[in-house]
C-alpha cells in the first residue's frame, strides 16, 4: 500500500493541472494550448530519468532511493506553487518529474520482485488501483482548489503527504540492494536522455507552433539521432540502461506496443476533456473535474471482477476486444455538443473508466508474464519509460491538432474555439488509438496463462500419444 500511495501521488501529479489549464493560461497571459508544457514537462522528465531508476535502486537500495526521491519530488511542488511565469513553472515540473521517475519503477520493482507470478494478477490490482485513480482524481483535485482557491494550491497539497511518504518509507521499506552492483551506464543515460529531450522538445514546441518546421525538424531529428546512436552502445554493453534484448520477449513487446496507442489517447482525453467541458459547455473548473471524476467509480466496479474475468478468457481475448472501446469513447465525444445533456457524459465516462481500468490492469500484468526474474529491474525501467513516453506523446499530438483545428475552426470575431476545434482533436486521437486491438489479437491464445489461470478448452490440439 505504501508503493501504490506513491504511485498514486506520481500519476495524480500528471493530471491534477489539466482542469486548471484555462486559469494558468489566463495569469500567465497565453493560449490554453501553451500551458500543456506544464503537463509534457512533468513527463518528460519521467520519461529521461526513469531508466536510471533501476540501476541506482540496485546500487544504492531501495530506501534510500525513494526516499531522495519523494524529497526532490517536494522541492519541485515547492518552487511549481511560487512560478512567475509558464516556463518557470516548466522547469520546476520537470524537477518534480526526477523524483517522480524514481519512485514509480524502483516500486513496481520491490513488487514484482518478491511475488510469485500465480499472485501478479490480484496484487498488481491493489497496486494499480491507486495508479489507475489518481490520473481520475487529478482533475476533480485540481478544479476544486482552481475554483475556490488557486492553481497554486496544487502544489501545496504535496508538502504533508511527501513528509508522510518519508517518514513510512523510512519504517516499513527494507534497504535492500543488489547482491552484484554492475556498472552504470552512464554513457547511455547519456544518450538515451538527450535523445528523448530533444524528440519531445521538438514535438511539444512545434505543436504549439513556437518554434518553424524547419527547427522542428532540427530536433526530432537531433533525437532520434541520439537514439540510433544510444541503439548502437547498448549492442556493445553488457548491461545498458535500456535493454533493447527485452524486445525478443513476445509478451513484453506487444504490451508496450499496443499501450503505446491506448495511451497516447488517453493521455490526450485526459489534456482535452476538462479545456472542452469548460470551453464548450461552459462549466466551471471544479463542475468539469467532477463530471470527469465519474470514470473512477467506473474503474473500482470493474476492478472487482478482473481477476475473475481475465481468468474466464483470458488476457488475449479481454485485451483485444476491450482495446475498441477507447478510439470508439474518442469518436464519440467528437460528436458531443453544447446542446447534448451531460447525463449522455456522465454515463460514456462512467462506461469508460471501466474500460480503461480492465484495459492498463491487462497491460501491466501482461507485460512481465514470460520475463524472467533477473531481468525484472531492466524490465521494470524499460516499459516505464514506454508508458510516459506514450502519455507525454499524446498531449503533444493532441495539444498540435488542437491548435490547428483552432486556426480552421475558430471563431473569427473573438478566436475562441468551437465543437469543431475538439472534434477534430478527438478524432485524431480515436483513429491513433485503433491499431491496439490489432496487436493485442496477435497474442496466442495461452499468453499469460500462468498469471491468470486461464485454461483453453476449446479448439485444443489432441495429445499425439503416438509421438516417442
Amino acid at each position: 500500500m505504501i508503493v501504490a500511495s506513491m504511485l498514486f501521488m506520481e500519476q495524480m501529479d500528471g493530471t491534477v493541472l489539466t482542469t486548471a489549464l484555462p486559469t494558468m493560461a489566463r495569469t500567465f497571459g497565453v493560449d490554453v494550448a501553451q500551458t500543456a508544457v506544464a503537463l509534457t514537462s512533468y513527463m518528460l522528465s519521467l520519461a529521461i530519468f526513469i531508466p536510471a531508476s533501476g540501476p541506482m535502486a540496485d546500487r544504492f537500495g531501495g530506501r534510500r532511493v525513494l526516499q531522495c526521491a519523494i524529497a526532490v519530488f517536494m522541492a519541485g511542488s515547492l518552487l511549481c506553487s511560487v512560478a512567475p511565469g509558464l516556463w518557470p513553472l516548466a522547469a520546476a515540473r520537470m524537477l518534480q518529474g526526477m523524483g517522480g521517475a524514481m519512485m514509480v519503477p524502483v516500486g513496481r520493482l520491490v513488487i514484482l520482485q518478491n511475488v510469485p507470478k500465480s499472485a501478479l494478477i490480484g496484487v498488481m490490482f491493489w497496486m494499480m488501483l491507486p495508479a489507475t485513480l489518481g490520473p481520475m482524481i487529478g482533475p476533480v483535485v485540481g478544479g476544486v482548489l482552481t475554483t475556490y482557491l488557486s492553481w497554486r494550491w496544487i502544489f501545496y497539497i504535496n508538502m504533508p503527504v511527501g513528509l508522510a511518504a518519508i517518514v513510512l518509507t523510512r519504517i516499513f521499506i527494507p534497504q535492500v540492494r543488489a547482491p552484484e552492483i554492475v556498472p552504470f551506464d552512464l554513457r547511455g543515460t547519456a544518450l538515451s536522455g538527450a535523445g528523448l529531450a530533444a524528440l519531445m522538445l521538438g514535438i511539444e514546441l512545434s505543436s504549439h507552433g513556437q518554434i518553424s518546421l524547419p527547427e522542428m525538424l532540427v530536433l526530432c531529428g537531433a533525437g532520434l539521432l541520439g537514439l540510433v546512436a544510444y541503439a548502437r552502445h547498448a549492442r556493445h554493453v553488457a548491461h545498458p540502461v535500456l535493454d533493447l534484448s527485452l524486445w525478443r520477449v513476445m509478451t513484453f513487446r506487444v504490451s508496450v506496443c499496443a499501450g503505446l496507442f491506448s495511451r497516447l489517447a488517453t493521455g490526450a482525453i485526459g489534456f482535452l476533456l476538462p479545456s472542452f467541458l469548460q470551453l464548450e459547455f461552459g462549466l466551471s473548473a471544479a463542475s468539469s473535474g467532477a463530471l470527469t471524476f465519474v470514470a473512477p467509480l467506473g474503474a473500482l466496479l470493474v476492478r472487482v471482477l478482473a481477476v475473475r474475468v481475465y481468468r474466464q478468457w483470458g488476457f488475449r481475448n479481454i485485451l483485444a476486444l476491450n482495446g475498441a472501446v477507447l478510439p470508439a469513447a474518442c469518436l464519440f465525444l467528437a460528436m458531443v455538443g453544447a446542446d447534448w445533456p451531460l447525463w449522455i457524459l456522465v454515463v460514456m465516462m462512467l462506461l469508460l473508466g471501466m474500460s480503461q481500468a480492465l484495459q492498463f490492469t491487462g497491460y501491466n500484468t501482461i507485460a512481465y508474464a514470460d520475463m524472467p526474474t533477473q531481468r525484472m529491474s531492466a524490465a521494470t525501467s524499460f516499459y516505464s519509460t514506454a508508458q510516459q513516453m506514450s502519455l507525454s506523446l499524446g498531449i503533444c499530438v493532441s495539444a498540435g491538432v488542437l491548435s490547428l483545428s483552432r486556426m480552421a475552426f475558430s471563431t473569427p470575431a473573438t478566436g475562441d474555439p468551437t465543437a469543431s476545434t475538439f472534434s477534430a482533436a478527438f478524432v485524431t486521437m480515436g483513429i491513433l488509438a485503433a491499431p491496439a486491438s490489432i496487436l493485442l489479437a496477435r497474442l496466442s491464445p495461452r499468453a499469460g496463462a500462468e498469471i491468470s489461470g486461464h485454461t483453453q478448452t476449446r479448439n485444443a490440439t489432441p495429445p499425439n500419444y503416438n509421438k516417442n
